[in-house]
């Protein structure tokens, strides 16, 4: 058994991509199939080594491993060879359009109130017509005949499909100048790379018709398919309008974590309501086809970092200590990340806690007698878990003051913040001289 995941490398994955890659790779883990990702670069003008690597940085980054990596402009003999099997056979015919002839010729049938499908004009022309375009300069490029029959399949995730071919345009399988398009490419590496199941968007149901069709003209036993809804943005737009908000690369410079972002796509248009399963192993347990919508779904920004949120009150320091390391701050212990992870709602923002309570910072001054009192009251030794409580209760039989009158005055001097972590957590790992220098108004 074999899945795939086939992105072209000509830009940065979008949490589209991510979530077909996420699919195919829980499905290949579930059931012990080899997991292959195909590159399909034989856009020449538009792949880059860039983008390549961006694919490889962005799937590890996820957590996806796979069992090998293709690349279609390695495969190029490939193509050529079931071309010409398929050119013997007459399954394909060349065609003389230029790009702007055909544009011509959609356009005056949708005027007309026609489907802008292929005319099939080429497959009519004589070999002295062919001869003559030839002559003129006119290079062919090839389509594969439909032979207009209606194409049914049980689709893993819609159940029974059907298309009529006869709706569709013969799809183009050569290029003018010899180079392999998506359709003829793809089939070839399914077949030979023994791909056994095809999940991906539901805007690849029609190619799938035409796909299968091309299976039986090889002689090839064609795959289970599976298509799953699209994702849109909160006004159904489509995400690929809005690419530059949800690269995986943006993301990832906000601070999401892989997991919940994987989380979240895995669950995202199931029948299960979005959980908290932050593991592959995890969402292994009860992963299903089945369970993926048919029907689009809306990916929610604010859902996301919610759950993002979520993973990290829940990451234990034993994973979040080799995280942060990563990030520069390899001697955070576990007291200091079990005050903050409460607040966090990206790892960055460990950052900004280390800064406050381990280096020097402006404190927030509210009422200097009442902050003077207090650091008057706050005890030189013998801290614990304790020493907040204790030393506020003694502030408030002095000072009268409860509450957030209480309160509030004190964690603005102590974090120069409005808000933050419990401070009973906090003032230890401030230490008595760092905390009563900023009581006292001093940048401490």
């Amino acid at each position: 058994m074999a899945v795939r995941f086939a992105p072209s490398p000509t830009g940065y994955l979008h949490v589209g991509n991510a979530r077909t890659a996420i699919i195919n790779y829980l499905y290949g883990r579930a059931h012990a199939a080899s997991f292959i990702l195909r590159l399909d670069d034989t856009d020449t003008d538009r792949v880059s080594d860039e983008f390549i690597r961006a694919i490889e940085e962005d799937l590890a980054w996820l957590g996806i491993e796979w069992d090998r990596v293709e690349k279609q402009s390695e495969r190029l003999g490939e193509y050529e060879e079931v071309f010409s099997r398929l050119r013997e056979d007459g399954h394909v015919y060349p065609c003389f359009e230029t790009p702007e002839e055909l544009t011509l010729k959609r356009k005056t049938q949708l005027a007309a109130g026609k489907p802008p499908v292929y005319d099939r004009a080429s497959l009519n022309l004589s070999d002295k017509e062919i001869a003559a375009l030839k002559d003129a300069g006119r290079t062919a490029y090839w389509r594969f005949k439909l032979d207009g029959e209606p194409v049914t399949w049980v689709d893993e995730i819609h159940g029974d499909l059907k298309v009529e071919t006869s709706s569709l345009s013969d799809p183009v399988l050569i290029r003018g100048d010899g180079r392999p398009l998506y359709l003829l490419s793809s089939v070839v590496d399914d077949m030979q790379m023994g791909i056994t199941l095809i999940v991906r968007g539901e805007d690849h149901i029609a190619n799938t018709a035409a796909q299968i069709q091309l299976f039986n003209a090889i002689g090839a036993r064609a795959p289970r398919f599976g298509h799953h809804g699209l994702l849109t943005g909160p006004g159904g737009e489509p995400l690929s309008k809005r690419i530059g908000s949800i690269a995986l690369r943006t993301l990832r410079e906000q601070g999401v974590e892989p997991m919940a972002l994987v989380s979240y796509l895995a669950l995202i248009g199931t029948s299960d309501a979005i959980e908290n399963k932050f593991s592959t192993t995890e969402l292994l347990q009860d992963f299903y086809l089945s369970k993926i919508s048919r029907t689009p779904s809306v990916f929610d920004v604010d859902i996301l970092n919610r759950l993002n949120a979520k993973f990290l009150h829940d990451m234990p320091f034993s994973v979040a200590r080799d995280r942060l390391a990563d990030l520069g701050l390899p001697h955070i212990g576990e007291e200091f990340w079990i005050a903050i992870r409460p607040n966090l709602n990206s790892l960055k923002e460990v950052f900004d806690w280390w800064h406050i309570v381990h280096e020097p910072l402006d404190p927030l001054i509210d009422d200097a007698k009442f902050l003077e009192r207090a650091a008057d009251l706050l005890p030189e030794s013998s801290w614990s878990g304790d020493t907040w409580k204790e030393w506020t209760k003694a502030i408030s039989e002095a000072s009268g003051r409860k509450g957030k009158d209480l309160f509030h005055p004190l964690r603005r001097a102590l974090t120069a913040r409005d808000q933050g972590p419990e401070m009973q957590r906090l003032l230890p790992l401030m230490g008595y001289d760092r905390a009563v220098g900023r009581l006292r108004g001093h940048k401490a």
